[in-house]
């Protein structure tokens, strides 16, 4: 499941991310993902849950589908990605790929929420 973060600073866009990511709901949301595109400078913070489990039916060919359309199409637009979970496969991934990522990546624990959205902002 996707659910944007509602308290989020002005600029940043933000979501939670649990369970087990489907097509569906990588389509679900790509009204929001367009929004943060429109938007110019992409300031984006991710929560990873602890029940996140990664990708179901559909969701990993879904979600490479939107992302690399994303970053190809606006790569100078992103400007922060934060991500934020305890899972430690998902630093180790991000520790490794994170040079794909554009603009600047930083990683938090879900104990630093609140500052992970100010850095985003900053």
């Amino acid at each position: 499941m996707i659910e944007a973060l509602s308290d989020t600073p002005s600029g940043v866009t933000g979501i939670r991310v649990s369970g087990r990511l489907t097509g569906a709901d990588m389509k679900a949301f790509e009204p929001t993902m367009q929004k943060l595109l429109d938007a110019g400078e992409i300031r984006f913070v991710e929560v990873i849950e602890p029940d996140y489990q990664g990708f179901g039916p559909g969701g990993l060919a879904q979600d490479a589908k939107q992302g690399f359309a994303a970053v190809l199409q606006h790569h100078s637009a992103f400007t922060r990605v934060a991500v934020v979970t305890d899972k430690e496969w998902i630093a180790h991934t991000l520790h490794a790929l994170g040079w794909m990522v554009p603009g600047e990546l930083k990683l938090f624990g879900l104990d630093e929420l609140e500052q992970a959205k100010q850095w985003a902002a900053g």
